[in-house]
């Protein structure tokens, strides 16, 4: 939509309130909304004020007037107000030199399609990404000085199956939920409501099903996008998701490994670059593929620990990626072979379908930020002409111990990869992309805030490990 559609949408839609919605550096949306009388044709150009001095990563006090101006191409109808409410992302700007904001992910993610074009190597990236999560009926946690817990229950949970009450049996076994039908799919018709509203706000959905874990584990996969709008829509469908879970009396978290001895939650990034409407990544070479495509996957694997502190960002993300279990830590490649870290699939032989899967993001990643990230990586091969090394081919199972130590792998801690990143960034810096000054506060926030607050803490299990040491 262009502005003027997006008043008369509003209009024809009885908008009342409008909602404009910005993303912080670690990835959570923030929303403001305002009455449709102060929405007029100039909120476009002149923004709406706010402050950003409490936006975690963001300005200080002494700077913390910000501009934001609404996206008309993002706008829909609130499918959960109960006062008509129109939707959209807003871009954050200094007020007084009317630039973009550095430190707005949104910002940086066009930053990246923008290098692209500037480089020559295409001009546009399309980003699919498959982002899992569970599905809960309860969850409790806390943590003070003298004591830290946290308590999952789930219907569906295999844990379940021994309760007295009102037990219908049929949940998934541990590790077995892979494409149940019902019953013992609990969420086909929760799963089925979320599409629908889904749908409903532009969003372009491919399939949904049950995911491996048990205690409702889930995969609803969207149509690829550009990078900025495939951004865009992942923030949309995380607000659908948790939202629709909610009027079903349900709860929905994106951690990728709340549950302990099943798999985690990962967010599989499927990417291809075009140039004038024709797919660059097919070809004559390994997997179908082009020399270009092979380049952008030696990018991603020469910079895949950096990129780690990124699109895998949180304590919780390292107790998934974990060697011998179901995470894509190894860093290679392979046609078919779902433990290496980038996968070409095979299910068509359109040029139009090659495209490269990476593997080890997590949907706790900011995906303005991951996105670009994996581009500028991808690029950086491309540019380069970085090799990818042999394809993995073989069971990684199968691998002698000799074989496995030239198997290079993503970082064990979120505190490995900050190091990772902190020593190979310079290709997020190329085209002014990421900025040094924003690379500095994500580390310094995630390093203090996180894997910091994680390390002073004892964890619950070390009283089973050392009490009476």
């Amino acid at each position: 939509m262009t502005a003027s559609e997006a008043l008369q949408y509003a209009k024809e839609n009885g908008a009342k309130q409008i909602d404009v919605r910005f993303v912080d550096i670690p990835g959570l949306q923030h929303h403001i909304s305002y009455p449709i009388g102060e929405f007029t044709e100039s909120s476009f150009v002149d923004g709406f004020g706010i402050d950003g001095s409490s936006i975690r990563g963001w300005a200080a006090i002494n700077e913390s007037d910000m501009l934001l101006i609404p996206d008309p191409a993002t706008a829909f109808m609130d499918p959960f107000m109960e006062t008509p409410t129109l939707v959209m992302i807003g871009d954050v700007r200094d007020p007084l030199t009317r630039q973009n904001y550095e430190r707005d992910p949104r910002w940086i993610a066009r930053k990246a399609e923008l290098y692209l074009n500037n480089v020559g190597v295409g001009d546009t990236a399309f980003f699919g990404a498959e982002a899992e999560f569970f599905i809960f009926d309860n969850i409790r946690f806390d943590q003070n000085a003298h004591s830290g817990f946290y308590f999952i229950d789930a219907e569906e949970g295999r844990w379940n199956s021994s309760r007295v009450e009102n037990n219908l049996g049929y949940r998934p076994r541990y590790k077995e939920g892979y494409f149940p039908v019902p019953p013992t799919d609990h969420y086909q018709d929760l799963r089925s409501e979320m599409v629908n509203v889904m749908e409903r706000c532009g969003l372009v959905i491919e399939c949904h099903h049950h995911e491996v874990a048990t205690a409702g584990q889930c995969e609803i996969d969207q149509r690829f996008n550009t990078l900025v709008k495939s951004a865009d829509n992942m923030m949309t469908y995380k607000y659908i998701v948790r939202n629709v879970a909610q009027q079903y009396g349900k709860t929905v978290t994106f951690m990728p490994k709340p549950i302990f001895g099943d798999n985690g939650s990962g967010m599989h990034v499927h990417q291809s670059i075009w140039r004038d409407g024709r797919p660059l990544f097919s070809g004559d070479g390994y997997a179908g593929l082009s020399t270009m495509a092979l380049h952008y996957i030696g990018g991603l694997l020469k910079h895949a620990r950096a990129l780690s502190a990124i699109i895998a960002p949180t304590t919780n993300s390292y107790k998934r990626l974990v060697p011998g279990y179901e995470a894509p830590v190894n860093l290679a490649y392979s046609r078919r072979n779902r433990s290496a870290a980038c996968r070409i699939p095979m299910y068509s032989t359109s040029p139009k379908a090659k495209r490269v899967e990476f593997r080890p993001p997590d949907p706790s990643a900011n995906p303005y930020l991951a996105f670009a990230a994996m581009l500028m990586a991808g690029l950086d091969g491309v540019l380069n002409r970085i090799e990818p090394g042999e394809p993995l081919d073989k069971d990684i199972y199968d691998l002698s111990p000799e074989e496995m130590k030239s198997v290079p792998s993503m970082p064990s801690s979120l505190e490995e990869a900050l190091v990772c990143l902190e020593d190979d960034h310079q290709f997020l810096l190329k085209g002014d992309v990421f900025t040094e000054e924003l690379l500095e506060t994500f580390i310094d926030y995630k390093r203090r805030h996180e894997a910091d607050a994680i390390r002073q803490r004892p964890h619950p299990y070390e009283f089973s490990l050392y009490y009476d040491i």
